[in-house]
């Protein structure tokens, strides 16, 4: 038979040995997509049963040992950035007072920790498949249970329950005001005492900020997704799904939402121009265009204009924001571990709310801070050298994340949302930018799980 021999001779200096070539290790099993369906497609199921909160670092449990028994999973770029954020808040523990602290320290830091292991996934599972729209399905399951757990809110403002999760609770714990509020069921944020309350949509969230910021993060992916083309039917659905999300998101009345959506299309409008992609273009202005269209039936600049004019948001956000620049001073480097409570300011919320900005400076200090930018910049960088309208599309969900930073809270599902199409977004810009300069892929960073 043909094939590689080794001898070997025993003549003192002369000896040598002929080796067979060596072989390629096979590479490792593709991740498969179905755990990301369980997570993210499922939300009314986990929203319903009490679990959409303290049920999502599990779910990225699952996750992390799939990539751990897999081995051999590339990082994307910047997670160094991140390692070290995670790294800095572990260490910010000591900073903590009580075992209720350590309760909600432990339950943000999983919010982080599973945002980071999404990225991951979801970066290797792009990187493994020739399509991407079978990688964004999803996210596309999430937008839809977005769009109908927001009309469920529009059209039974007032809907509450107990949760099996919430009976399932110790009643100390189940009392505690910010798991409760993660636990209990309910559609919408509106004052139980006001005579003419604005009812504003939040499931499947427990607050409507996070719906908002929720919206803004996942339509650019859900116009992507439409720009690829890949599925004619999921297309047309999506395409469906549009105009029919705008009533639950505008009722929201979040100016944030719009503020950041409108700085992500301005962004995205000059790379468009700057490159002459007239395909982008014209889905910016179909966008826009969809979004006139609807406020001509809401009302919506009244609507926040009357929010506004009665209530206190805004002083009480600067007296929070006061009260966060002056305690860190005294402990810049760790922070206090979480947002406490304090009577010396108008607004009822702790200090360290009211903004993802303020949460990791109070609670975790300035190099938390700087590191937590620092990702959303490297990956909004990144990002910007997609040339395809898909690619160009998920690379504004960095500029939406930085402009909501300093107004939404973060630590909770939405972080996971954008890792997602942040790490969908840097798959294919690599793939873009490897088939312009040749076969070989830029360097990434890269290590072994497991």
């Amino acid at each position: 038979m043909l094939g590689p021999t080794a001898t070997s001779e025993r003549a003192g200096k002369d000896s040598s040995e002929i080796l067979p070539p060596p072989t390629l290790a096979p590479p490792p099993p593709r991740l498969p997509i179905w755990p990301l369906g369980l997570m993210f497609g499922l939300v009314p199921l986990w929203w319903l049963a009490g679990a959409f909160y303290l049920g999502w670092p599990l779910l990225g449990a699952v996750l992390l040992a799939l990539l751990l028994v897999r081995g051999r999973v590339p990082l994307p770029p910047a997670a160094g950035i991140w390692l070290m954020f995670l790294a800095i808040v572990t260490v910010s523990a000591i900073r903590l007072e009580s075992s209720n602290s350590a309760l909600t320290f432990g339950l943000r830091l999983g919010f982080y920790a599973t945002a980071m292991v999404v990225g991951v996934y979801v970066y290797a599972v792009a990187r493994e498949r020739a399509g991407h729209t079978v990688v964004l399905l999803p996210l596309c399951a999430f937008w839809f249970g977005l769009v109908t757990l927001g009309w469920l809110s529009v059209l039974a403002p007032r809907l509450g329950m107990t949760t099996p999760v919430e009976l399932l609770l110790p009643g100390g714990i189940a009392d505690e005001p910010f798991v409760n509020d993660m636990v209990h069921l309910s559609t919408a944020e509106y004052s139980v005492r006001s005579l003419d309350p604005i009812y504003r949509p939040a499931a499947p969230y427990a607050y409507t900020n996070n719906y908002g910021s929720a919206y803004a993060i996942t339509l650019p992916c859900v116009v992507a997704v439409i720009m690829l083309g890949q599925h004619k039917v999921l297309r047309w659905l999506l395409l469906g799904s549009l105009p029919l999300s705008l009533a639950p998101a505008f009722l929201t009345l979040n100016r944030v939402m719009f503020l950041s959506l409108g700085v992500g299309l301005l962004v995205l409008g000059v790379r468009a121009s700057r490159r002459g992609n007239t395909r982008v273009a014209a889905s910016i202005v179909g966008v826009v265009l969809v979004g006139v269209v609807a406020t001509v039936f809401i009302p919506v600049a009244q609507l926040i204009g009357d929010r506004v004019g009665n209530s206190d948001t805004n002083s009480d956000r600067l007296s929070l924001y006061a009260e966060v620049l002056r305690r860190v001073g005294e402990s810049p480097l760790l922070g206090y571990g979480v947002p406490v409570n304090v009577d010396t300011v108008s607004a009822q919320a702790p200090i360290g709310t009211q903004g993802q900005l303020w949460m990791v400076l109070f609670s975790h200090g300035v190099p938390a801070l700087l590191c937590f930018l620092a990702w959303f910049v490297v990956a909004a960088l990144f990002c910007a050298r997609a040339t395809s309208p898909a690619g160009q599309w998920l690379a504004i969900v960095p500029v939406v994340c930085l402009v909501q930073i300093p107004f939404y809270g973060m630590a909770n599902q939405n972080l996971a949302v954008a890792f997602y199409a942040v790490a969908v977004a840097m798959a294919l810009t690599e793939r873009e930018l490897a088939s312009r300069s040749g076969p070989q892929l830029p360097p990434t960073v890269q290590a072994a799980a497991g």
